[in-house]
């Protein structure tokens, strides 16, 4: 589907029915980098509307060069997020920047976000200011690894911190044949001149809805330590480092990212006497 918002046509799809859960994906991929972790949660719970779509310049969403900040980003997403639910509450997932854009629409419009998750968020977006662990790999079949094109081996050791094939395949088709199709000039120049947000997002009185915090302990992307900045920002949050993850947290600890987020979805049930 698509939805018109100014000159762009945003690519979307909705899955299920229910109470409206909108995901944010990270800078580069697409929506598919969402479905692809949250999709597999549904298959055993109802009462969710997922929605999802593609940030402008990823996906099927086509860039504008008019579209130079965050602040714009953000405009374009509570302009979506209107149009396709309008005056309705919602449940928010955002992972990386997408987590980053989360938290404005915290900032923005709190009293209509009914639960926040965040994966491996974007805390600081200026990089030469994070806090970084050192890049780290924890598992690596060889065997499998030498079966790889020279070209595809060489990116996913590059930042993969299990490297092994069932890591590879999600990564493949949720991260890396996504991230091919977007729009890289358009964003790149984003991402240099305009990627912080013009206000403090995390200046915002405290979220008092039911939050999760997914870190990986390996993230040498975005890190985990800077989280610990925010953490009072959020008094129904739970925050949690997994070992043997790194930004695609997601992907690397299938297991416990499914368990915590179903916990999380308990609790902004619970919150909200299922939603009704």
């Amino acid at each position: 589907m698509e939805c018109q918002i100014k000159d762009i046509n945003i690519y979307y799809e909705i899955h299920g029915e229910g109470h409206p859960l909108i995901s944010l994906h990270g800078f580069y991929p697409d929506h598919r980098l969402m479905t692809g972790c949250m999709e597999p949660i549904f298959k055993h719970r109802g009462g969710w509307q997922r929605i999802y779509f593609d940030l402008p310049g990823m996906g099927k969403t086509t860039g504008k060069k008019w579209i130079t900040s965050s602040d714009q980003m953000l405009d374009i997403t509570l302009d979506f997020i209107d149009r396709v639910i309008p005056d309705q509450r919602f449940v928010l997932a955002g992972e990386s920047y997408g987590g980053y854009l989360a938290r404005g629409i915290i900032y923005r419009r709190p009293e209509l976000v009914n639960g926040l998750l965040l994966i491996c968020p974007l805390i600081v977006p200026e990089p030469e200011k994070r806090i970084l662990p050192p890049p780290t790999v924890l598992m690596k079949d060889e065997k499998f690894l030498a079966s790889l094109e020279s070209d595809d081996r060489e990116e996913f050791e590059s930042f993969a911190v299990m490297q092994t094939q069932d890591v590879w395949e999600r990564t493949r088709d949720e991260v890396l044949s996504v991230v091919d199709s977007s729009d890289k000039a358009k964003l790149t120049k984003l991402q240099t001149h305009g990627y912080p947000l013009s206000f403090d997002v995390d200046a915002a009185p405290p979220f008092e809805k039911p939050t999760l915090f997914l870190l990986g302990r390996q993230d040498a992307s975005v890190g985990y330590r800077d989280t610990w900045e925010i953490i009072e920002n959020y008094p129904r949050g739970t925050f949690t480092v997994l070992d043997r993850a790194g930004h695609n947290l997601q992907i690397e600890q299938t297991t416990l990212f499914d368990a915590l987020v179903n916990e999380w979805l308990d609790r902004v049930e619970e919150n909200f006497g299922g939603l009704k």
